[in-house]
């Protein structure tokens, strides 16, 4: 009864959202964000508390804008989401414009498999669909939704143009099929985990209980793997999908120890990210909630 009453709760939104014209449709999603924001007190501490573990040198009222811009985001993105079924090849690039495209193009010539490395940053909804509708599907790596039927509509959103999504349970024979098959696989790996999925990396200078999933398909399958973000550009009043070139992963004789320093580079490169669009990222998920043995809670 509480998922169905969610739902019809969020189907309005929804709804409203996808017959709105688009700048209509991206401020109507910008100022529900902020409404979140201002009334939902938990994710504004959550948001701050990290804000001041990422970026200690910073003021309160710079960690507050920069989280209001995390909402902002999140509206943005909430609004294209809900109009994914009005998109297509002849429309998107009104969106979305590729970045970097040449760097997938070399990855996938290689021939066994393309991992995209990727966070939750800008529009990382996009990334997948984006890419789908030019032609190149993605296995898309992710947990069930709690509420079933918004888990329901949002694998649909995500599946319209060929995109396949792989449940967190059935991670690594997913992967490993489509490595085998020379295909792409989308991975968010900037989400808390707790032993023996995650080993601890550095996150902004503090440890961070990360998935290894990644880093151990890489190593087996020698598939390449890309960075890629969907990023937005004030300038362009649209989306970048950015591809960087493929990571050079590190390997000596200890399987274990490379899978740790592959994790930390590829946190590294998320990191990286985050600092130069402080804005996009999701700052209201608890990152650093897993601690080390001994350690006391963050949060």
């Amino acid at each position: 009864m509480r998922q169905r009453l969610e739902y019809a709760l969020a189907w309005p939104i929804i709804r409203t959202l996808a017959i709105l014209p688009r700048p209509l449709a991206r401020a109507a999603g910008i100022i529900f964000a902020l409404t979140v924001y201002l009334l939902h007190f938990r994710l504004r501490q959550v948001g701050m508390r990290n804000l001041e573990l990422a970026f200690p040198e910073k003021s309160g009222r710079e960690h507050a804008q920069i989280l209001r811009g995390e909402f902002t985001s999140l509206g943005r993105q909430l609004a294209e989401v809900c109009k994914f079924p009005q998109y297509s090849i002849e429309n998107i690039d009104e969106i979305v414009v590729y970045d970097g495209f040449e760097n997938y193009e070399r990855a996938l010539a290689r021939g066994k498999g393309v991992l995209f490395l990727t966070g939750h940053i800008g529009g990382w909804e996009l990334s997948a669909f984006t890419h789908s509708l030019h032609g190149h599907p993605v296995h898309i790596v992710m947990r069930p939704m709690d509420n079933v039927y918004l888990d329901r509509l949002i694998r649909g959103y995500r599946t319209l143009h060929g995109n396949k999504t792989v449940d967190k349970d059935d991670f690594v024979r997913g992967l490993l099929g489509a490595m085998k098959q020379g295909e792409t696989v989308g991975i968010l790996m900037d989400t808390n985990m707790t032993p023996p999925q995650g080993v601890f990396v550095d996150f902004f200078g503090i440890p961070a209980c990360t998935a290894t999933g990644l880093a151990r398909i890489a190593l087996r399958t020698d598939a390449a793997l890309v960075p890629g973000f969907t990023l937005w550009d004030p300038g362009l009043g649209k989306y970048r999908l950015r591809f960087d070139p493929a990571l050079e992963l590190i390997r000596t004789n200890d399987i274990e120890a490379d899978v740790i320093a592959n994790t930390q580079l590829f946190t590294k490169v998320i990191e990286d990210y985050v600092r130069r669009y402080p804005e996009q990222w999701l700052w209201v998920h608890r990152r650093w909630k897993t601690r080390p043995a001994g350690q006391p809670p963050l949060y």
